[in-house]
């Protein structure tokens, strides 16, 4: 990864803010998750869609900007699981986690990725506190692969933009990534 990403970026973004979060992060997605097999209850269909409703439009956010590149690596997955992991308190399993996926990556081809975004963020705009977890747990699945292309700083912008989140605010969020995300 630069030391920096490059313009028309106006925000500060830099290795040393990413890494910790990312690495932390990418750690908490590579423990194993348990999955259900057998017919599924009433009451697991039930959490499931729950899940859906709470976390797929984090998870869409990250999705599209971990298929910025078009490419998705294992790396942006771990980090996409760990964050999912942190948010839900262990609720969202590996299963949730590829069902929400799935659902993003056919939405993204049917609708496009700038609809889809818009879609996201106006799912999230009601909810400040929801709406910049998401612009940070983004970043950190842009900065998984240790590289962070413009494509990627691009999806990013525009979430800031679309969310309403200043450039001074953003780069108070991305300070404070010196958080410590393991359980």
């Amino acid at each position: 990864m630069t030391d920096s990403i490059p313009p028309p970026s106006r925000l500060k973004l830099t290795r040393v803010r990413l890494e910790h979060l990312r690495d932390q992060l990418r750690a908490r997605g590579q423990r194993p998750s348990i999955v259900m097999t057998g017919p599924r209850t009433s009451a697991e269909l039930i959490e499931a869609m729950s899940l859906v409703e709470e976390y797929g439009p984090i998870c869409e956010a990250m999705y599209l900007m971990m298929s910025a590149d078009h490419r998705v690596v294992n790396a942006e997955r771990e980090v996409l699981r760990g964050a999912l992991d942190v948010l839900s308190g262990g609720r969202v399993r590996t299963i949730h986690m590829e069902a929400m996926l799935d659902a993003a990556a056919r939405r993204c081809a049917t609708e496009g990725r700038e609809a889809r975004l818009r879609k996201v963020v106006d799912q999230l705009q009601g909810d400040p506190m929801r709406a910049e977890a998401t612009v940070v747990l983004a970043a950190a699945v842009a900065a998984a692969d240790a590289l962070i292309v413009p494509e990627e700083s691009a999806v990013l912008e525009a979430m800031f933009k679309g969310l309403g989140i200043d450039a001074k605010r953003a780069n108070e969020l991305l300070e404070s990534l010196d958080v410590d995300a393991s359980p």
